[in-house]
Formats: C-alpha cells, structure tokens, sequence
C-alpha cells in the first residue's frame, strides 16, 4: 500500500532516470494456509503467475526436532495460481506436525508454522444426571471419557447449574462441548452455547429421557425430534432390536465399518424432511437415524439418538464408537487459542522462535516485539512463534487469503531504463587473462631490449627471436584454461592401470564440441556427488575417452551425447565400441532430442538422430524395446515409472527378447545380463549437470524440481542396474524368504 508513495519520492527527491530490474517474481509460490481435516493434512499454496504447465512441488511435514516425517506433493494446475495437497497420514502423526515446509523453496512463505489450533483438542464434558460417582459404569459420561482421554484433554465443570457450567465451559476454549441427555437449558445458557457454536464450536449432544422430554430446543439440534422414545424388541413391541447399517458415503464415518454385533434397543426418532438424508450420518437397519449433524454458521451440531451409556445400545461398549467420537474429533477446531493466552492479565506474547527470510527458525532478533491479538506480520511482528515453553501461537507471513502478484511498475513520467536478472552465463576468463598479461610483459621486455641495442650483438637474431616467442607460447598455453577433465587416453603402464580400475568411473564420449563436453563432465559429476551421498557406491571423477585410441574396458558404462555437427566416428572407432559392447561393456546413448523427434519419431528427425543410425548401422545392438513397468531398471534403486531428464516424455529403450514367450520369461529381465545398449532424448546429463557449488546449469523442461529430482534417480537406477545386473529378478530366494515371513 505505501508502493505508490515511495515511488513518488523518488521524483521530487529530483530523480531524472528509473533503473527497472524484473527478477523472476513470477515463480513465487508460497503456502497460505493448512488445515487438520478428518482424513488428512491440507495444505493451500498460492503462485504469482499460472503456469502454462502443471508445475509440481514436494511438501514435508517436520516435528518440533525438524526430522521429517511426512511427505507429499502439490500440483498447480495449467492456468491456475491456488493449488491444495492432501498429506494423508493417522491423526496421531498429524497431531505431531510442527511445521509445513514447500520443498526446494527458500524463502519465509515457503514454512508453515503449527500450533496448539491444529492439535490436541480440548473437550468439556457436561451432564444433567445425578450420582454419576456412585454408579460409575452407567454414569452417562463414563464411556465416553474412556473413549476420548488418549486423544483429547478433558474438562468438567466445576458447579451443577447450567446456567453457570456452561459459560464456565465456554471461558476454557474447548473444541468440542459434550451435553449427554441434557434436555432444557437455561435461557442465558443456551444462547451463549448457540454464539459458541457459530464461532466454529462442535457441540455433541446424546439422547436420554430428558433430551426425549423436552425437545423445544431446535436451534442447538441437528434435526427436528419427535417427543418420546421409540422402544425396540420389547415384551410389547412387535419390532426386533435393529443392527447398523452401512454408513453413509457423505457423511464423516463413511470409511468405517459399521459393528456387526451392535443393535438398537431405544431410540429417540427424527422427524422426517427434505434434509433429513443429508444431515444423516449413520442410520439402523430400518433407516432410521443413529447419528445426525448439521453445520450452524462455522460450527457443528451433532446428534447421538442413543444414550451414551448401555443402557439403549451397546455401541458404547464398542469399538465402533471410539472411532467415531474420534472422528467427530477430527472435524472439530481449536477454539481461540490465541486469545486464550491474549488477555487482560496476558496482554501480548513474546517472540519464541522467528522465520528468518531463507524460511529458517531461529532465535528472536532484539527487533522483535511482543505479539498483540490481531497484529499482521511486520518488521515489528516477523512471521514466527510467539509465546513461551507452556503455548506457543503461530504467525504465518501469508493470511488465508493471500494473493501473491508481480509488482507493478509507476507511471512516473520519468525515462526508464530495463534491465533482467539474466542466467548464469559466466566463463572462467582467468587463464586467458594470465597468459596476456604475461603475453604483454614478454613483448614489452622484448621492445626494451630491442631499445637497448642488445640483440645487435647476436647475428643470428632471427633464431634468438623465435626461441623467445616459442617459450612465450609454452608459458603461455600452460595457463590457458583446459576442461578440468580426467582423460583416459593416458598410457601410464601397468601402475596407472591398476589405478584406473581401483575406482569406479563414468565415462563419457569426447565430441570435439567443449560446450557440450563441459556439460556432459558436470552432468557426470553431478550424478557421481548423487551417488556418493545416497548409496553405498563412491565413484571417482568423470573420465573423457576417445573411441578412436583409448582403452574402454576400464568403464562399466559410457555416457555418449550425440552432437548432430560433428563428424561420426570411423569405422575402427565403431568396431572397438561394438568390442566394448559384446565384453560387457553398456552404452548410454543420449540424443537430447526429445522436444524435437524423439527417438520413436516418424517423420522428421534431428541430426542427432540421424547420427545415431549412423553408428547403430555399424553396431551388432540386439532388438531394442521401451523399458517394460516390470524391468529391473524400475526398481534397481528407487521404485520408477520413467526415466525424464532435462526433458521428459522420451522412453529409455533397452535390449529385448523377440524369442520369449510371454513378457514375464524374458531374459532381460529374469536372467543375470545387462542390456549392452541404452538410448533415451531426455537429456540426461543435462539434468544432471552442477557447479562447484552444486548449484543446477540448466533448467529442466518443464521447470519442475521434482523432474530433476526423478532424474537423479534414474540415473542412480542405471549405475546400480549396471553393476548388480538382474539379481533382484532371482526367484531362488524366495523360498527362504517366505520361510522367515512365516516364523
């Protein structure tokens, strides 16, 4: 809101020119809001811009330690700036979240923070029976403590009156008041428990023989009641105690089964409606309502048509019936957690712990102030925890509400000048650098002692010149920038050897083109950082081989990125790559062309493509197929339905068995070879290429990061599958594995 005014005083501070720089605002997500719902954890994330693509993000929930322990993902759809996830998990694991993070995103909306609203709740307890201590077991309130203490904090009043127990209950902030077979409230009572429930309350109310008495009071009930009760089975009755249906699928306990071995013996009746079926949420075998709910403004109103104790029904003694008090549990909130610590003794909360900018919680900065009831987020009130060790209440940088948009730039009427933040396109000119300032210096000591007459002494000076400049150009190509590459072409002996095969390594194929090279060196050494940290492999830098001279048995597996401008290797190169191929050896064929043709394409092909069929003319490859859902590629590693790169969409075609008699018997996947050939479009590499630092060179296509992540994996799932082979398909441990499954 105060855009405008800034803006403003840059001109009448007497500014002549606007420098405007647009970074990628466009990206921004952030989360805005989570929710602790019956079935699972929401969480609502909000864009600046729609994505012309479905863009995925991974969500992890974290507990007070920060260790993981839940993870989903969220998807903004084509078009769309609002995205929902769902993390469906028990509720006793939900209850332990203490944050929500949105992964591979660093920022202070990126975290959610979790307090007491999403939570334990707190529920009050209230009955208008007498003696409820000396009978214990058929005290109206006795079942339902037992059902609800492992999974809630209960509160009783401390006086018999209604008229003073209930706003004594509502002053604690409870999430869900019980009233079991309280019939007639109090005037003053009922209208404060009506303004309770509209605030967000869930009042749970049981049928009795007071409830059945007096049923005036329609605003705090579901459903319209019938006066009396329904008698089942008795002595009089010709009806037989009902059983309990199915649940209904639109209603909270739709997932549950209903008891087999629970019937119905009393019941109060509903009145029938045009609402009454949408309001029911569980029903006897006759159709006639067990449970029934309404919503009343943000709150709930549920009706139990039974007792809470087995005195009408023996679900109370059931399982069934804790399920269901807990799923009531599930769809209640916390009430006013932060006003319950906002007072008039409590006037604010103290900083606890604060979101610095990069989404990280630490320690409160001496800038933060205490929290006052209401106050937004600001540089006073930064997004964080703000309470003490005994409560703490969460204050998010983004409200529910929240819509993120690129800034807009001011008509100002002065000139502007734009500029954008541009990739990361730097090159290491330090080498060159060097060797012209030593360039320069060679030629200026040069002209001085050309100046000083020394070379008249010498007759051959044309010789003495030229073994100057030769040694300039030596010292000068010594600091010249080569690709940090370890070179196979080496022939060290029989020392260098064995130290080549001490290590595993990645080869790749030298192109000519240093570009490429480079990218496919940091792809390479991205991939053997991936390894090293995730699996028990640790595999020594990238080497470059040239097919022409090089040895290329010390590799397992060749990485080739075909360039479609260079020149096909000659025939003795193919031949020795065909040797490699047939002792072993695997080549990962990479085209990079899937946005183009595609390996499968008809019609038009890439250069690459066509480069491909080159070699692969001069190569003894076997019959070629996409990698079947069942291979071992799927499952080496990581469990896997594709294999994306820089690009996704292109299959990873490895060898098949055209002699096999069904999909299953195939020796690619039961026998112990390893398919010599691999060809994918996707750019592999690409994907995997890093700086120094680790940082990504090359976007993917879409600009997803689990799409990097993916690939990764893929490239983790062909590492392992080419040094462990099919042993995974081996069907000899079975037995024994089924042996020690069942002892």
């Amino acid at each position: 809101g105060e855009d405008s005014a800034a803006f403003a005083s840059l001109g009448a501070a007497g500014a002549t020119r606007i420098i405007w720089g647009t970074g990628p605002v466009g990206d921004l997500v952030g989360l805005t809001a989570v929710e602790n719902r019956p079935n699972a954890f929401s969480v609502t994330a909000a864009r600046a811009t729609a994505p012309a693509v479905p863009m995925t993000y991974p969500i992890t929930a974290h507990d007070e330690r920060g260790r993981q322990i839940a993870e989903t993902s969220l998807t903004f759809k084509s078009g769309e700036t609002i995205a929902e996830a769902e993390i469906a998990v028990p509720f006793e694991l939900r209850n332990d979240f203490a944050s929500i993070r949105l992964g591979n995103v660093d920022h202070a909306a990126a975290i959610r923070l979790i307090d007491d609203n999403s939570r334990r709740r707190r529920i009050a307890l209230i009955s208008a029976a007498e003696g409820d201590q000396a009978q214990p077991l058929i005290s109206p309130l006795f079942y339902i403590k037992r059902a609800l203490e492992p999974y809630a904090d209960i509160v009783e009043p401390t006086v018999q009156d209604l008229a003073e127990a209930v706003p004594e209950i509502i002053s604690q902030k409870p999430a869900i008041i019980v009233l079991a077979d309280v019939g007639t409230l109090p005037e003053t009572a009922s209208t404060e428990l009506a303004n309770w429930v509209r605030n967000g309350g869930t009042l749970v109310r049981f049928a009795g023989p007071r409830l059945a008495a007096s049923v005036d009071d329609d605003e705090l009930l579901p459903v319209k009641l019938r006066a009396g009760e329904r008698a089942l089975g008795g002595a009089l009755s010709w009806t037989e105690p009902q059983p309990v249906a199915e649940f209904p699928p639109t209603g909270p306990f739709s997932d549950l089964t209903p008891p087999r071995d629970v019937t119905v013996i009393r019941q109060i009746l509903a009145e029938p409606g045009p609402d009454i079926g949408e309001r029911t949420w569980a029903n006897l075998a006759d159709g006639t309502p067990l449970v029934t709910g309404a919503s009343l403004a943000r709150g709930t109103i549920v009706l139990f048509h039974i007792t809470p104790e087995a005195t009408w029904s023996n679900l109370p003694i059931s399982g069934t019936f804790v399920d269901m008090l807990r799923r009531i549990i599930q769809l209640s909130r916390n009430q006013g957690a932060a006003e319950t610590r906002i007072s008039d003794t409590t006037p604010s909360l103290p900083p606890f712990r604060i979101i610095d900018a990069n989404g990280a919680a630490g320690p409160p900065p001496p800038s933060a102030k205490p929290l006052i009831a209401g106050a937004p987020v600001s540089l006073d009130n930064p997004p964080g925890l703000y309470g003490t060790e005994e409560g703490v209440v969460a204050h998010d940088l983004l409200a529910g509400d929240a819509v993120l948009a690129p800034v807009s730039r001011p008509d100002l009427g002065l000139p502007v000048t734009n500029i954008t933040y541009a990739f990361d396109e730097k090159v290491d000119l330090s080498g060159l650098l060097l060797a012209a300032a030593l360039l320069l210096l060679a030629v200026d000591t040069l002209v001085t002692l050309w100046m000083a007459g020394t070379f008249s002494r010498f007759r051959p000076l044309k010789a003495q010149v030229s073994a100057i400049a030769a040694i300039i150009l030596v010292g000068a190509a010594a600091n010249l920038p080569y690709p940090a590459s370890s070179r196979a072409d080496e022939k060290p002996g029989d020392d260098g050897i064995i130290a080549a095969i001490t290590q595993t390594r990645i080869a790749y194929v030298v192109t000519g083109n240093s570009q490429l090279d480079s990218i496919t060196r940091a792809g390479l050494s991205g991939l053997t950082r991936f390894l090293t940290q995730r699996t028990a492999l640790e595999p020594a830098d990238p080497a470059g081989v040239d097919l022409e001279e090089d040895e290329l048995a010390f590799f397992p597996i060749i990485y080739w990125a075909l360039d479609g401008d260079s020149p096909t290797p000659s025939a003795q190169a193919i031949a020795r790559l065909d040797a490699y191929m047939q002792k072993g050896g695997t080549v990962l064929f990479d085209t990079r062309d899937q946005l183009t043709s595609g390996f499968s394409a008809l019609g038009a092909s890439s250069n690459e493509n066509r480069q491909l069929r080159d070699i692969l003319d001069g190569l003894n490859i076997p019959p070629l197929e996409p990698v079947p859902p069942d291979h071992v590629l799927t499952k080496s590693f990581y469990i896997l339905g594709e294999f994306p790169g820089r690009y996704n969409g292109s299959p990873l075609w490895v060898e098949a068995s055209l002699t096999a008699q069904n999909a299953n018997s195939r020796p690619v996947r039961t026998g112990d070879g390893v398919s010599p050939i691999l060809i994918t479009g996707n750019d592999l590499a690409g994907a995997w290429a890093v700086d120094e630092a680790g940082n990504p060179l090359l976007p993917t296509v879409p600009n997803n990061p689990l799409q990097r992540i993916y690939a990764y994996r893929a490239g983790v799932n062909i590492m392992m599958y080419m040094l462990t082979g099919n042993y995974k398909s081996d069907q000899v441990h079975i037995p024994a594995l089924l042996e020690r499954l069942g002892n």
